[in-house]
């Protein structure tokens, strides 16, 4: 169990826990000044959903995950917040989705396997969710090129090392970098991942930032603190 200031998440059942990447991704992503609807693609435990039905008043909240035992405990999570009549989770892989949902949205976030690695673990469940293979970089960026509302933001977390290389699939699907983030552990550190945020625009004036997450270890920066002090029960 992970305990927020205003929510609750059990994870016992999900092979993907909270972690700082998800509470990252869903502190930052960029809300649209309109935002009735929101799809969170591969939710897990519901994090993300349940950060941005925090953050705003959105009336539709969708997620959608494949996983049986992630499905059923986001869908719990979910009824036990206090926006159980905004959050609505899909059992479905994002190919079904594609083919039977005509909804747009105005936000649409995503925190992506990202493993390009070609090998596998002995643990099937944490494979099928945090590796490449399970939602490829392509895949992700057509669905949210169906979906995406004309006004609307698309965002994920990366590794780093797929930035240029997801920012030009995003570009051959129309979609063009609005705002990009990229984390550091602590300041000597390598950039380890990237946040992006997509529009349907191509504007010159994309917003390119850093974000650090800690001075040193268990202490942390002035800036990630500021991001997620809402969230998180001891700051």
């Amino acid at each position: 169990m992970f305990r927020f200031k205003q929510f609750t998440i059990e994870q016992d059942r999900c092979a993907m826990k909270v972690g700082t990447d998800g509470v990252v991704l869903g502190a930052w992503t960029p809300l649209p000044q309109t935002l009735y609807s929101v799809l969170d693609i591969g939710t897990g435990t519901g994090l993300i959903a349940l950060m941005l039905a925090q953050r705003s008043f959105a009336e539709q909240i969708d997620a959608l995950e494949i996983d049986d035992d992630a499905y059923e405990q986001a869908v719990g999570n979910f009824e036990n917040s206090p926006w159980s009549d905004r959050l609505f989770c899909y059992h479905a892989g994002l190919d079904e989705f594609v083919d039977e949902i005509e909804d747009v949205y105005d936000l649409i976030v995503a925190n992506p396997p990202f493993y390009t690695e070609d090998y596998k673990t002995s643990d099937e469940k944490r494979d099928l969710a945090r590796f490449e293979f399970a939602l490829p970089f392509e895949e992700l960026l057509k669905a949210a090129s169906i979906f995406l509302a004309e006004e609307g933001i698309f965002s994920v977390i990366i590794p780093f090392k797929e930035e240029l290389h997801f920012t030009e699939l995003a570009r051959e699907k129309g979609l063009f970098p609005l705002k990009t983030t990229r984390v550091k552990g602590h300041p000597t550190a390598e950039i380890k991942r990237s946040l992006l945020a997509f529009s349907r625009k191509n504007t010159p004036d994309t917003v390119i930032d850093e974000l650090i997450l800690e001075v040193e270890r268990h202490q942390y920066t002035p800036e990630f603190t500021e991001l997620v002090k809402d969230f998180y029960l001891k700051l």
